[in-house]
């Protein structure tokens, strides 16, 4: 792991010595030594506050469409294989140019400590779209192949409950949110200057959290992110309440990859699946 870090240092000081980027988005170590926080530097003299280790959570794509970043110029940013899918995302829809990002890519076998659940399931240990891979011995993943629909052992379990069951089990778990909104923050692709949740002409979302607010929330959220959701686990990890939203955004992903063979966040040059209409006819059995 030092050699690592050094390699990440080396490369973060050259791209800003030769200001090929403006700005590097990386992770920094806290007092805890089991904690790090995002860090964006500008300066080479910097570099060697950069880290890399299993406490790097945070999905720093985030920050690729904030003003004050993006506004000085092209930027690195560091990311796992689950942040890339992120960054791809941002891509095809239009919210970044290629040109402006320099994607440096950390070969990743799980993060967190206990292993995050989702880790155990990562098909993009080493980061696809990359321009540097770290370690740079590293082979780059070849071209993502169609995917089926994607297996979860969680989601299995929910959708083997009757529907009274699912009933309460969802209302049991919303009606801890309190609408802070931290899963939305933390979330690269919820990129929107005005949410919806904050428009009130007409209101399409109660912003009281009670059980009607929160379920319409929740539910439209993960409708918005069905197609797009790179499954980095950022918004579940923001929210102060423990609930499972990533077990709506998994089985949303689910019915996409079932449906229309399509899995978010592998090919920059892929039309999202719904942005996309098939004249033929092929999912007809969706809308029987």
């Amino acid at each position: 792991m030092p050699e690592v870090v050094e390699e990440l240092r080396a490369l973060a000081r050259d791209l800003l010595a030769k200001g090929t980027v403006k700005t590097v988005i990386g992770y920094k170590a806290e007092r805890l030594a089991n904690r790090v926080s995002p860090l964006i530097i500008t300066s080479p003299d910097r570099a060697g506050e950069l880290v890399w280790n299993k406490y790097c959570l945070n999905n720093l794509a985030v920050y690729l469409t904030r003003g004050e970043v993006m506004r000085r110029g092209p930027a690195a940013v560091v990311v796992k294989g689950c942040d890339a899918r992120a960054v791809c995302g941002l891509l095809q829809e239009g919210q970044i140019a290629r040109q402006n990002v320099v994607i440096i890519g950390m070969v990743c076998e799980g993060v967190g400590e206990p292993l995050l659940e989702m880790c155990k399931s990562c098909d993009v240990h080493v980061p696809r779209l990359a321009d540097y891979i770290i370690p740079k011995e590293a082979q780059k993943p070849a071209e993502a192949a169609k995917t089926p629909a994607e297996a979860d052992a969680e989601v299995a379990r929910l959708e083997a409950l009757t529907p009274e069951e699912r009933w309460k089990f969802w209302r049991e778990k919303l009606e801890r949110c309190i609408k802070c909104y931290a899963c939305r923050q933390a979330c690269p692709l919820c990129y929107c200057k005005r949410c919806v949740v904050e428009k009130n002409q007409p209101q399409w979302i109660s912003t009281s959290a009670h059980a009607a607010g929160n379920f319409a929330w929740n539910a439209i959220r993960a409708m918005h992110l069905a197609g797009r959701c790179g499954a980095c686990g950022a918004c579940e990890r923001a929210c102060p309440q423990g609930i499972p939203l990533m077990l709506l955004n998994k089985k949303m992903a689910k019915e996409v990859a079932l449906h229309f063979n399509y899995r978010a966040g592998y090919d920059p040059a892929a039309t999202p699946a719904l942005r996309t209409f098939d004249a033929r006819g092929d999912n007809d059995e969706l809308f029987r």
